[in-house]
């Protein structure tokens, strides 16, 4: 099969446009159809449906595009490999992790890790859905749990518990609760019980309902919850990690809280020698030492 109508397929499908795809080639509209037109006469198929508004396609367009990404994505993890065997490090690096935890935490201390590695550029991806790393979908991912799928490189970062918080002038204005059921008489703020988070959350918020709590605010990620929280709303159930950089709340009903939540760094086996992907390893694992040694020195844990 001809290689270039395949990239120029891609590009059409991936654009939805002849003319979309005809810029990013670099090539005439007329001359990206003509590619297409072969390629379906050297495959017999119709590949695209055509409207007004643009392609559709069809369902063997589908088959054929899911393999054009895959053969994509492994000559971009190829290029990758090829570009770490030099001594800088650069280039693009996809790094999933969940919103809490990369808006909360990861994304403040980007700032040192580009000004030791100023040509990496990070396309940071915060999804509470668990993204393919051996199909590429990202090159590095931090999940609160221990990765199932096989091919990877783990590496335990740090244990993190949900607890309690609340803001000052919240204590002030309603008192602080000295027990479990004083929390009746507060708003508890915390995660929606239909939303992706982790069970040892969860599993507090359920036990935290139990004390006859009528008022509630939810919402679907911990950034929300602690907006809410310094916005003086109620008591919050918020990752422990919150404490070094948001001073302000307050840690409340101190002899609760979840279990531990185990957090893993992972990456695909193939990028093992990738110097990117070992330039932000070492910055999250220098990151959480420091992180430790703030938790020690506020006497956190």
């Amino acid at each position: 099969m001809d290689w270039d109508k395949l990239r120029i397929f891609h590009a059409v499908a991936d654009a939805g446009s002849l003319t979309h795809a005809g810029d990013v080639l670099h090539l005439s509209q007329s001359a990206v159809s003509r590619q297409i037109r072969a390629l379906e006469e050297s495959l017999n198929t119709t590949l695209f449906h055509r409207h007004a508004r643009g392609l559709i396609l069809t369902e063997q367009g589908e088959l054929l595009f899911d393999a054009t990404q895959s053969m994509y994505k492994r000559v971009e993890a190829a290029t990758a490999r090829i570009r770490d065997s030099e001594e800088e490090v650069f280039g693009k690096l996809r790094v999933t992790t969940t919103h809490g935890f990369g808006a909360l935490w990861l994304a403040p201390r980007l700032a040192k890790l580009y000004e030791t590695y100023p040509d990496l550029n990070i396309e940071l991806m915060l999804e509470e859905r668990v993204l393919d790393l051996p199909m590429r979908e990202a090159d590095v991912a931090i999940r609160m749990k221990e990765p199932s799928q096989a091919d990877l490189v783990r590496k335990r970062l740090m244990s993190i518990r949900m607890r309690l918080y609340a803001s000052p002038d919240y204590l002030a204005q309603h008192g602080e609760p000295k027990t479990m059921a004083d929390m009746s008489h507060h708003r508890l703020i915390c995660q929606n019980p239909s939303s992706a988070q982790v069970s040892a959350g969860m599993q507090l918020v359920q036990e935290l309902l139990t004390n006859d709590i009528e008022q509630t605010l939810t919402v679907n990620n911990y950034f929300g919850v602690l907006q809410a929280v310094i916005s003086n709303l109620g008591i919050g159930v918020l990752p422990d990690y919150i404490i070094e950089d948001f001073p302000s709340v307050v840690r409340v009903l101190p002899d609760v809280e979840s279990g531990e939540v185990p957090v893993f760094l992972a990456y695909p086996e193939e990028l093992r020698q990738s110097k990117r992907v070992a330039a932000f390893r070492d910055f999250v694992q220098e990151e959480i030492m420091a992180h430790r040694r703030s938790r020690r020195a506020m006497g956190a844990d």
